[in-house]
């Protein structure tokens, strides 16, 4: 049987408008992009030539925090992101990354320039550059400018220390992988000095470095995790030790631990103050950052060079800086007393408990399983379940316990 033309036109339209409909509905349930680490260009004046990636998972929220990464020497931006954990916890948590890169055309080995004073003052190059990446994340992606952090290895350590001392009004806590204190090093020369064997100072003589750094500020300065192997020969324990009391003193807490525990890979954590600094000592490690490759909730990374596989740095750092959940960070410290509110409550500082594993779950702040023990409410593994085994244990909540303090 014959169709006329206009039947035909007809029926092929209504073909092609099924189609349109089909692929707009094929279109409309395609999952989204996934998120991934991308060069952002145009940032700021970038007097250091620096270069800037950010990573900001699916889902991010406004008013995220954010994390700035710094890598060490020989490596990348990229390869950082991929091997150190951030972007797990990320995902996870729902914050903005941010890492600096290095290119060889300012340091023959990509190192962050930190032995040069006009790139670790206050305003100029590579320190600048930073914070600039900071203030276009404000801007461009929601970033909570209360809520940035700053985490390096090696030249990205002590980079991490130079903006941690110059930038005290933009970064709130941060940690420092296997560097060295801030102006340890001035020169090239002494670079090497710095990080073998070390130099040693008296913690005021520290701290004034830091508070030479921006003369006349009288704000809250940043909390600080101090991270090293005890068989670093690059970057030598001593500067741990060192780095301690620098920021001990800045913070203007004492240079003996307020508590000591015990922790997976051969760590042991020492705390000082009110949780303003903390020491991780990680037994045998040589120089890098401390990965600790699995799926559990506290691991995290892919080992390798400057990868070492011990314990998982990253997951301690972000529950340090108070980003899992969304949860707030413990206020800095201030420089002068306030004058109290009348009406104020007066806030109890969380409880803290340092004891073996076994009397953790006798206590009730733990419980038991397959031979480990797990914090009660946050879950988080805490160890061997015996006598031998010492963790720190905070407790946020009713019978809601975190790991370390």
């Amino acid at each position: 049987m014959r169709r006329s033309s206009s039947t035909l036109t007809r029926l092929l339209g209504a073909v092609a408008g099924l189609a349109l409909a089909v692929a707009g509905a094929v279109a409309v349930a395609a999952p989204a992009q996934a998120a991934t680490l991308t060069q952002v260009t145009g940032f700021g004046s970038n007097p250091g030539n620096l270069a800037m990636y950010a990573y900001r998972p699916d889902g991010l929220p406004a008013n995220s925090p954010a994390v700035v990464l710094l890598h060490g020497c020989t490596q990348n931006a990229s390869g950082y992101f991929a091997n150190s954990g951030w972007q797990k916890y990320a995902d996870q948590w729902k914050f903005a990354l941010i890492v600096a890169q290095q290119p060889s055309g300012n340091n023959a080995n990509s190192c962050f320039n930190f032995f040069e004073a006009g790139d670790t003052t206050r305003g100029q190059g590579e320190a600048l550059s930073i914070k600039q990446m900071v203030d276009h994340a404000k801007t461009n992606y929601g970033v909570n400018g209360s809520r940035v952090y700053v985490s390096g290895l090696s030249a990205g350590g002590a980079m991490s220390a130079v903006m941690l001392a110059t930038y005290p009004d933009v970064f709130a806590a941060g940690s420092i992988i296997a560097g060295i204190p801030y102006r340890c090093a001035t020169s090239m020369v002494n670079a090497f000095s710095c990080m073998n064997p070390g130099a040693d100072k008296t913690p005021a003589a520290w701290g004034d470095l830091v508070r030479g750094a921006y003369s006349g500020y009288t704000g809250p300065r940043p909390r600080v995790a101090i991270w090293h192997g005890t068989s670093d020969t690059t970057v030598t324990p001593l500067n741990g030790t060192e780095s301690r009391d620098q920021w001990t003193n800045v913070r203007g807490v004492s240079q003996t631990p307020t508590s000591t525990s015990s922790l997976p890979g051969n760590t042991s954590l020492e705390v000082y103050g009110n949780d303003d600094v903390r020491l991780y000592r990680i037994s045998g490690m040589g120089h890098g950052t401390p990965v600790d490759p699995g799926s559990a909730a506290e691991q995290c990374g892919t080992a390798g060079a400057y990868f070492l596989d011990t314990i998982c740095s990253t997951y301690r750092d972000a529950l340090f800086f108070g980003l899992n959940g969304g949860g707030t960070n413990p206020t800095p410290t201030p420089t002068a007393t306030p004058t109290p509110t009348p009406t104020a409550t007066p806030t109890t500082p969380p409880t803290c408990v340092t004891a073996s594993n076994y009397a953790h779950v006798v206590a009730g702040r733990a419980y038991q399983s397959g031979g480990y023990a797990y914090a009660n409410g946050s879950n988080q593994r805490m160890g061997l379940y015996n006598t031998f085994y010492t963790s720190a244990l905070q407790q946020t909540g009713p019978n809601h316990w975190v790991v370390g303090c």
